[in-house]
């Protein structure tokens, strides 16, 4: 069965870094591009980022370009998602997710997920 367990959330000053994990088993996770999104509060769930299976292709969401980068280790079956410059308004769960196909934005290309990871920016 596939599972994605997410780590490394927690709370940082604004302007801070986290990384982001996203520990993938039960898949053949380097044939798969991967995604991460989030979810506020109140807000629906927003794509973040994503990449390519092989990482040579990664593509955000326009209010994180420059800030946040994802990556993934396919020997370790794991994607990452560097958050640095941290902003109160990144505060959300974050959430990894494979995609069934080519990446995008849109939630309903993804077939699995993780529980979530709270990430949580205080001024």
């Amino acid at each position: 069965q596939v599972q994605l367990v997410e780590s490394g959330g927690g709370l940082v000053q604004a302007g801070g870094s986290l990384r982001l994990s996203c520990a993938a088993s039960g898949l053949t996770f380097s044939s798969y591009d991967m995604g991460w999104f989030r979810q506020a509060p109140g807000k629906e769930r927003q794509f973040v980022a994503a990449i390519s299976w092989s990482g040579g292709r990664t593509t955000y969401v326009d209010s994180v370009k420059g800030r946040f980068t994802i990556s993934r280790d396919n020997a370790k079956n794991t994607v990452y998602l560097q958050m640095s410059s941290l902003k109160p308004e990144d505060t959300a769960v974050y959430y990894c997710a494979k995609a069934r196909g080519a990446y995008t934005n849109y939630e309903r290309s993804y077939d699995y997920w993780g529980q979530g990871t709270q990430v949580t920016v205080s001024s």
